[in-house]
């Protein structure tokens, strides 16, 4: 390991924790500043205040080295996520409610974003990418809710047990599965370079994969952990077989031209649900990816951000991208929750939960880009959308929960937000 690289480590890290904590005094979760963090110490913000520094910190040559941390920190993330995915379970009132929430929470800003495609495509997609996965791209980024972020929300503002809480979890349980389907599916299109041939190998790849992962996969997993873990908390050579296995599953879907995030869910995603497994994964696997992994990936994500995406007509179309994926979330998230019988504010709190992205929105955008769907200029857009649209989240629940405190006080009511 060069001097470089571990200077380039220091920076990240040191920058990352700083903006954590300084965000974090404002009831914001760290992640949004080590999402800051990489943004800040790309052109965007470094890049402009001290451009030499900035060169000499990064230079070209150097960011393979990255790319390969960032990478494992990635593939260990998306197993966690996909580990802890929980889709609705128990009375079917909660199910049905949830896929309203969920549903109209996606279909919403997916048909704006597909919408907004036209209008973007002759200036900010790459040369030679047709509209279709250029539009259905556009569509899932801003359909995509952030499911470990909006947990993470919840559980610090105490409403993780909550109607609320509860029905936002499962509806963005329910609404990733879909976008994550959805985004495998424009993968595998632009992977094939617009040959339906190609894509349906692609497609039918993924299919067999995901049958494997839990009619064969699953239950073999099962019945190793009540074998050597049936305490739920596997030893050393256990975790081992666990982590062969998502490097696995993460090298299938590469194999098959989609991205090793899509193997390293589905493999998380198989496993059994059991919350003392989870638990242990989180504590082994977890703490590192995201302190010290994930962080890399929020850099490298900020070396892509390009300051010419604000040039001629960039910011009109910025305006745009973050108006409609507020309006679809929030608007989508709401007329789910007020067909399911919840009350206004308890419908824009939903909403607005619905509308955090976070760093899954950084892991869509960062798939599109390395696949080559979108340039760095929309990959800017995006991204500053994503960061906007989470920082959002916990000032609108304050707000609406001090509304609700007024109207309990003044009505003899308690409101669940």
């Amino acid at each position: 390991m060069n001097t470089l690289l571990l200077v380039q480590l220091v920076a990240i890290l040191v920058t990352a924790r700083l903006l954590s904590l300084l965000l974090l005094r404002f009831g914001q979760p760290a992640v949004i500043g080590e999402m800051i963090a990489g943004i800040a110490l790309g052109p965007l913000l470094l890049g402009q205040l001290a451009p030499g520094l900035q060169a000499q910190l990064f230079p070209p040559q150097s960011l393979p080295a990255l790319a390969g941390i960032s990478q494992i920190g990635l593939v260990l993330f998306m197993f966690i996520v996909g580990a802890e995915l929980r889709l609705p379970t128990g009375l079917r009132a909660q199910m049905s409610a949830s896929f309203r929430i969920g549903g109209l929470a996606m279909l919403l800003p997916f048909l704006l974003g597909l919408a907004m495609a036209p209008w973007l495509h002759p200036t900010l997609a790459p040369r030679g990418v047709t509209l279709l996965p250029f539009a259905l791209f556009i569509a899932t980024a801003i359909a995509i809710t952030a499911f470990p972020i909006m947990a993470r929300i919840l559980k610090e503002k105490g409403l993780a047990g909550s109607a609320v809480g509860v029905l936002s979890l499962t509806s963005a349980a329910f609404a990733d599965v879909v976008a994550w389907i959805l985004l495998a599916l424009v993968v595998a299109l632009i992977s094939a370079d617009g040959g339906w041939g190609g894509f349906a190998r692609t497609a039918l790849g993924l299919v067999l994969l995901s049958v494997v992962a839990f009619a064969l996969v699953r239950p073999a997993i099962a019945a190793l952990l009540r074998r050597h873990a049936d305490d739920g908390r596997p030893d050393g050579t256990v975790l081992t077989l666990l982590l062969i296995a998502t490097f696995a599953f993460a090298a299938l879907t590469n194999w098959l031209q989609l991205h090793e995030v899509f193997g390293a869910f589905l493999f998380g995603a198989c496993l059994p649900r059991d919350d003392t497994l989870l638990d242990t994964l989180v504590e082994r696997l977890e703490h590192v990816s995201v302190l010290v992994l994930m962080p890399v990936f929020f850099a490298l994500a900020g070396l892509n951000t390009s300051p010419e995406a604000f040039a001629g007509l960039g910011l009109s179309a910025m305006a745009l991208i973050l108006l409609l994926a507020i309006v679809g979330k929030v608007l989508g998230g709401a007329a789910g929750a007020r067909l399911s019988g919840m009350g206004w504010r308890d419908a824009f709190a939903i909403g607005t939960l619905m509308n955090t992205r976070g760093l899954m929105e950084l892991i869509v955008l960062k798939v599109g880009l390395d696949v080559g769907v979108i340039g760095k200029e929309l990959f800017t857009m995006l991204a500053l959308m994503a960061v906007i649209t989470t920082l959002m989240t916990s000032p609108l629940l304050d707000l609406l929960a001090r509304g609700a405190r007024a109207g309990a006080a003044g009505e003899g009511k308690v409101h669940s937000v």
